[in-house]
């Protein structure tokens, strides 16, 4: 990572929409500087300077004075503002129809659902929400079943090339396979998510998060191989 003073990235590595911003970055080989948020993020004063809200991925750009929220906004804002060679929107107003629909996908219908199951673990016994458990579990068996039909054709999602839309699959069906596995039932799938975690910037942000993993409640059920150090 290069320490630029332009673009800082306000993110924490055991972050899933945080990888989703460092994957663009990473596959576009953009320079940046990481600060790492501790705690809650909401109880960040330098993020919430930026952006009362108080959610984790933030970009800010000192060139143009310019504070971007929403993991997805921030890779919209990346292609416009600093274009590589690496189009992670394509040109044509169809293909980017598609990435942008797929990007969505991966975050309604995995992402939060991911995170229902997430904070239900956390939540003390008293206050568990079996209700919204199983209506996630049900969506992400939706979405598996959908995607299993679409990647048995494809090599990336939404295009001939990797986009916004495996930006977002990459850490949603990582911290999704360690709670509702998929690999075994949806083979495409599986095959698919291999693809997207041996590209080098996949495996960058899983070595990186590797200290943190310890944080995460599923942590028991993930697999052994992203927690070996030599990954």
């Amino acid at each position: 990572m290069t320490n630029d003073p332009c673009l800082t990235l306000y993110a924490h590595p055991l972050s899933s929409y945080c990888w989703k911003v460092l994957l663009a970055l990473y596959e576009t080989h953009t320079p940046f500087a990481l600060v790492e948020i501790q705690g809650r993020p909401k109880s960040d004063p330098a993020l919430s300077s930026f952006w009362p809200i108080g959610k984790m991925p933030l970009l800010f750009d000192a060139a143009r004075n310019e504070s971007v929220p929403e993991s997805s906004i921030i890779i919209e804002y990346l292609q416009q503002h600093y274009a590589t060679k690496a189009a992670l929107i394509p040109p044509s107003p169809a293909a980017s129809l598609e990435t942008r629909l797929w990007d969505r996908f991966f975050d309604l219908h995995l992402h939060s659902c991911m995170q229902k199951r997430v904070s239900d673990r956390l939540r003390p016994d008293h206050e568990k929400d079996p209700t919204g458990v199983a209506d996630a579990n049900a969506t992400l068996d939706t979405a598996y079943a959908m995607l299993e039909q679409r990647m048995a054709t494809r090599k990336f999602v939404a295009a001939e090339h990797f986009t916004m839309a495996d930006c977002a699959a990459m850490p949603a069906l990582f911290y999704a396979d360690a709670i509702r596995p998929f690999s075994n039932a949806h083979p495409a799938l599986a095959a698919y998510f291999k693809r997207l975690i041996a590209r080098p910037a996949g495996r960058r942000i899983i070595r990186e998060a590797q200290p943190f993993f310890q944080y995460f409640p599923f942590q028991a059920t993930l697999d052994p191989e992203f927690q070996n150090p030599d990954f």
